[in-house]
């Protein structure tokens, strides 16, 4: 387990490296607009699930645009979406403070938004309609739970964040994602919920045996109302869970 770990330690570090290299050499090519970013973070998630040894297995046709949601469990589902599919996350405002994945979030373009924060949530939704008029082929990827869990159940999903999409009639696909180990320990070991540090979840990432992180999509449709849309895609994310 020790040498496990330091042996993906390192092969993370280099593979950190090679990110922040990359994003210096497109930033020699020309601006990096917003679809150049999304597509970065895309090689450099494909990157980091390198170094960390986990592979990911795609069940369905991710979707080309409009608004993507999906269940929560780790920062681990960022880099398993983002290695399948280029989009735009919206993640919670302390996600860009964290070393090296702060960063990268930044550059990848995601939208911060300051949970429990009604100003915030107005503006977010604001920026979500604005990028899926500008950005018509690069999802936006909204986690409604509000929060990632331990897997055992789909926590509701709100619908504020939702609303944009369904205003401009554009379309929303459900997406999930699960994670399964090797030897046959549980999900839970792998999600990042409750008051676990991340430090102290990516250290036990770090020792973890062989996993697989499945992302799955769902149908892509177009809603009338954002309740509707809520209950709806929350529904096809449990059944994409089974």
């Amino acid at each position: 387990m020790i040498f496990r770990r330091f042996r993906r330690a390192v092969a993370l570090g280099f593979a950190l490296v090679r990110c922040a290299v990359h994003l210096g050499f497109l930033r020699c090519q020309g601006p990096l607009t917003l679809e150049r970013r999304a597509r970065w973070l895309q090689t450099a998630a494909r990157g980091v699930l390198s170094g960390l040894k986990l592979r990911v297995e795609l069940r369905g046709r991710p979707a080309a645009g409009g608004l993507v949601v999906s269940n929560h469990l780790s920062y681990l589902d960022i880099l398993a979406i983002a290695s399948v599919m280029p989009c735009f996350f919206v993640s919670k405002i302390e996600v860009g403070h964290w070393p090296f994945f702060g960063w990268a979030a930044r550059m990848g373009g995601t939208i911060f938004v300051q949970r429990g924060n009604l100003a915030s949530a107005v503006s977010v939704a604001g920026q979500i309609g604005a990028r899926l008029e500008s950005e018509k082929n690069i999802p936006v990827l909204l986690f409604p739970e509000g929060t990632s869990t331990d897997g055992s159940s789909v926590h509701r999903f709100h619908s504020r964040l939702v609303a944009p999409a369904v205003d401009l009639g554009v379309p929303i696909t459900a997406a999930a994602v699960r994670y399964t180990m090797g030897d046959g320990t549980p999900e839970r070991e792998l999600c990042w919920y409750g008051d676990e540090t991340f430090v102290r979840h990516m250290w036990k990432v770090l020792a973890a045996g062989e996993f697989v992180a499945t992302v799955s999509f769902g149908p892509t449709r177009v809603y009338e109302d954002r309740r509707s849309a809520a209950e709806q895609t929350h529904a096809q994310v449990e059944g994409l869970r089974l």
